[in-house]
């Protein structure tokens, strides 16, 4: 595999554009990120630096556009202020432990190409888990969007102190929030063109704030430390390590899964089709890097990397320029924000938070699937509530057993007991006239499609449900798959036959199907001699065995 992205200058101009109007979009974005963390505005830059630059150059969407997220701040957040709660005295350099660790567990999936797998979630874990993010993400910007301190106890503490926060709004800086939501969905979308809004909100809400309330105490960011980052070694506790595993865990997944959708947008307005394994690499790296000069975790980012491709950008060299304009803010320009105030930032992050909520499912999830809309609602209150693992874990499972359940319904129809030429099967003539010579006495069993360990109960239902008959023929020609549960309930349908002295053949098994029977040891049961690759063999053979006087002139006459 080739190590980085492919960077060629033919589209110099469309990737530069596209690379400095990413880098606009990204900046107040990666400030109202890294306060909202609890890191510092600082944390933001350095993680839409690193991320940005390392997951470009490695990476394996060209215009994919890596940086702090939403979600992944979300998480940030919770891995901040836990850590920091129990180890005031090292618990920063913990947390960006954590970032590292989720880069690593990145690279890791990526290298043992589990990148496909990432995304095979049902879209209605995928929407609660996602909307869920959205609503953590507003809930903890109101406290700073009215004007105060943000409290402990995470979500559920600030839920049950919603109505103090409520009656202590702060007038002037709620004011201020409110402009920048303002200035964000009213901007004309021929303005949105030229300039992003949040930019706008940023400049000129901040303008208004020293210039109309320059005497009254506002809370800002304050002063950004320019030049290059401190770098912050890997810091573990033996009693946190439990927690920081899986938190790093955690936010690797919750990236792949992130910047793996995003490829797929990338994908669709490009017409290309992305590396996933490849991508999962770089954006480990970038992750890992980011960790090391205190950065926050990142991921592919929706809004960056349209306006990215929108803009021109058709390389990773847009994402590589963009980086670049950021370190540059960074290193020469990061006095500059220190005016801003905080509530802008919320008002930032507020809006990012509304955007991530995915109203068109929860509009009619009811409509499409009532299961669906159950499981997605389920996901979206345990991810607020609870927990983000346990609430895809729960999703996924329910989800999962919900579809195995429906796919084994199907299945379970094409399990018959056949004892005559029905119409249940499709049966040549030849067939059909060999099963009425029968008589009843020979029993078809026949199963279709995969056998997975849902349809063994079917199996178990039809094997107890069989008539008296002298000879068993167990097709197996339509099964391209055999489950372990599955061939079990078929060893001991075989099994109690064998004991009830009836004959058992056994028509199609080949290839995997036959090597599982194989491993079972079937042929205790069933000599070598009887099984058949064609059905109207095995029929004939078994009007051969049937114990009946004219059973040999029969089979002459078939």
């Amino acid at each position: 595999m080739q190590l980085t992205n492919t960077i060629h200058f033919r589209n110099l101009k469309g990737d530069l554009f596209g690379g400095l109007t990413a880098a606009i979009v990204s900046l107040p974005l990666a400030l109202a990120f890294g306060v909202a963390s609890g890191a510092g505005p600082a944390s933001g830059l350095y993680g839409a630096v690193c991320i940005g630059f390392f997951a470009a150059l490695f990476g394996g969407t060209p215009t994919l556009i890596s940086e702090p997220t939403g979600p992944m701040t979300v998480v940030m957040t919770a891995v901040v202020s836990s850590i920091m709660a129990n180890n005031p005295d090292n618990g920063l350099e913990m947390a960006f432990t954590v970032v590292m660790l989720a880069g690593i567990f990145q690279i890791l999936l990526g290298v043992f190409k589990l990148g496909k797998y990432i995304t095979l979630m049902p879209y209605s874990v995928i929407s609660g888990f996602m909307s869920g993010i959205g609503v953590i993400l507003i809930l903890l910007q109101l406290p700073a969007f009215l004007g105060q301190t943000t409290g402990k106890g995470g979500v559920l503490g600030l839920v049950q102190n919603l109505p103090q926060i409520l009656a202590k709004i702060n007038p002037v800086e709620t004011a201020l929030g409110v402009m920048t939501l303002a200035i964000i969905y009213l901007m004309p979308s021929k303005l949105k063109r030229f300039v992003p809004p949040q930019l706008v909100a940023l400049v000129f809400v901040t303008i208004v704030s020293l210039v109309f309330f320059g005497d009254v105490e506002i809370r800002r960011i304050g002063e950004i430390p320019m030049g290059l980052p401190k770098f912050y070694m890997p810091s573990f506790s033996l009693e946190n390590m439990r927690a920081m595993l899986v938190d790093g865990a955690m936010l690797g997944m919750l990236g792949c899964i992130d910047t793996l959708l995003t490829s797929v947008i990338a994908d669709s307005l490009t017409r290309t089709e992305h590396k996933s394994n490849k991508e999962l690499i770089g954006q480990g790296i970038g992750n890992l890097v980011s960790g090391l000069c205190g950065g926050l975790p990142g991921a592919g980012a929706t809004m960056g990397t349209v306006v990215n491709i929108q803009a021109g950008g058709r390389t990773a060299l847009s994402g590589l320029t963009r980086a670049l304009i950021l370190l540059i803010v960074v290193l020469w320009a990061a006095g500059l924000t220190q005016n801003i105030p905080m509530a802008v930032l919320a008002g930032i992050a507020l809006k990012v938070g509304i955007d991530i909520l995915d109203w068109s499912f929860l509009k009619r999830a009811h409509q499409v699937s009532l299961k669906g809309a159950l499981i997605m609602y389920g996901v979206m209150f345990l991810t607020v509530f609870v927990d983000l693992i346990v609430a895809v874990g729960v999703g996924v499972f329910i989800a999962n057993i919900l579809t195995i359940e429906r796919l084994s319904q199907l299945q379970s129809q094409d399990v018959k007991t056949i004892t005559d030429a029905d119409d249940a099967i499709v049966l040549n003539d030849e067939e059909k006239k060999l099963l009425d010579l029968a008589n009843g006495r020979i029993l078809l069993f026949y199963l279709s499609g995969p056998m997975i360990f849902g349809v063994s109960k079917a199996i178990a239902r039809e094997h107890s449900a069989m008539a008296d008959s002298d000879v068993l023929i167990l097709d197996l020609s339509d099964v391209p798959m055999l489950g372990v549960t599955a061939s079990l309930a078929i060893e001991n349908a075989i099994k109690d036959a064998c004991e009830q002295g009836r004959h058992v053949l056994i028509v199609g098994a080949s290839g995997k199907v036959k090597r599982r029977l194989e491993k079972f040891g079937i042929e205790r049961f069933v000599p070598a001699h009887n099984f058949f690759m064609n059905r109207t063999e095995a029929l004939k053979q078994a009007l051969a065995l049937v114990d009946d006087p004219y059973s040999s002139s029969i089979s002459e006459k078939a």
